[in-house]
C-alpha cells in the first residue's frame, strides 16, 4: 500500500434520511413543502445543440451561428412532441400519407442540403483541401441551390394551398423557409424557384416566421451596424 494513501482517513458516504421523502407535500419536520401551482405552460425550451442564431456571452455551451459542435434535437423530433401537447395547429398531419409527405419535404433541408453547408463542413474544406473563401462560398451556393431546385420540383407536383400541406403552415413549411434563409445568407436569386419563393413569402408574412428570421435578431443587427 502506498504510504500516503494509508494515512488518508476512510470516507463514509452519508445516506439521505428517508423520512425527508415520504410525503411530497409535507417535510420530515411536519411542515408544508414550498410549491408553486402550475397554471399554464408559457415557455418551453428545447436544447437543440450549439448551432444558434444568437451568440450570448452567458451561454453555457457557447452556442452561436458558427458553432455546430453539438446536435441534440432536430426540428422534426420536436414537432411530434409539440403536436402531442398542443395539437392546434398541427406541425405534422395526422394522416399517415400526409405525415410521410411532410417528413419528406422537411428532410430535404434537415438531412440533405443543410448538413453540407454547416460551419463544420466549411472549416473542413478549408483545412483539409485548402479551399479559399470563394471556393467555400461556391460550395454553399451549389448545395443550397440543389435544395431549392428539389423543392421547386416537388412543389410543382403538388402546389401549396396556400402552404405546403394545406391551410396552415407546418414542419414542411418551416424547413422550406429555412432553406430560403440559407439562400438569403448567400444572396441567391430566387427567380428560378418561383413556387418556393411565393411559399416563403407567405411564411415570412406571418409574425412567427418573420421574427425568427436570423436577419431580424438583435445580434445580427448589431454585427451589421459595425460593418
Amino acid at each position: 500500500m502506498i504510504p500516503a494513501m494509508a494515512e488518508m482517513p476512510a470516507i463514509t458516504a452519508s445516506r439521505p434520511d428517508p423520512r425527508k421523502f415520504r410525503d411530497p407535500f409535507i417535510t420530515a419536520a411536519g411542515e408544508p413543502r414550498a410549491q408553486v401551482a402550475l397554471r399554464a405552460l408559457e415557455t418551453l425550451w428545447f436544447n437543440t445543440g450549439t448551432l444558434c442564431n444568437l451568440a450570448c456571452h452567458h451561454c453555457y455551451i457557447e452556442s452561436s451561428p458558427q458553432n455546430d459542435r453539438l446536435v441534440y434535437l432536430s426540428a422534426a423530433e420536436v414537432a411530434e412532441y409539440l403536436d402531442e401537447i398542443e395539437p392546434k395547429p398541427r406541425l405534422i398531419p395526422e394522416d399517415a400519407k400526409e405525415r410521410a409527405y411532410a417528413r419528406s419535404l422537411a428532410l430535404m433541408t434537415i438531412a440533405d442540403a443543410h448538413p453540407l453547408v454547416v460551419p463544420r463542413v466549411r472549416n473542413h474544406l478549408a483545412k483539409t483541401f485548402g479551399a479559399d473563401a470563394k471556393a467555400i462560398e461556391d460550395w454553399g451556393r451549389h448545395w443550397t441551390t440543389e435544395g431549392l431546385a428539389t423543392y421547386e420540383r416537388l412543389l410543382a407536383r403538388r402546389a401549396p394551398a396556400p402552404f405546403a400541406l394545406g391551410a396552415e403552415p407546418g414542419l414542411a413549411d418551416i424547413c422550406i423557409a429555412g432553406q430560403v434563409v440559407g439562400a438569403h445568407f448567400l444572396k441567391l436569386d430566387l427567380d428560378a424557384f418561383p413556387i418556393v419563393a411565393r411559399l416563403a413569402e407567405r411564411c415570412f408574412a406571418l409574425p412567427a416566421f418573420a421574427t425568427s428570421h436570423p436577419f431580424e435578431q438583435p445580434g445580427y443587427k448589431t454585427a451589421g451596424a459595425h460593418h
